[in-house]
């Protein structure tokens, strides 16, 4: 399953390792992603989404049916 966040397209990042002998190995940076059930006022049912945290944030800011259009998940 790809580790990509629904609202945001957040997905792993890749860089190194540096030590203190400045050896570089490679690593991977994954985004912080939870499963989480969100209602849909107006459909009267919940939507199911992969989001990073940050999505979580903006959507209880702005309101999930304003984050899913923006998205293009929600039709207008």
């Amino acid at each position: 399953m790809a580790k990509v966040c629904a609202i945001t397209g957040k997905k792993p990042i890749s860089g190194n390792n540096v030590s203190h002998a400045n050896n570089k190995t490679r690593r991977k940076w994954n985004p912080n992603l939870h499963w989480k059930r969100f209602w849909i006022p107006s459909e009267n049912r919940f939507i199911r989404l992969r989001v990073s945290t940050s999505a979580m944030k903006n959507i209880d800011k702005n309101g999930i049916e304003a984050v899913l259009r923006e998205a293009g998940l929600l039709k207008k």
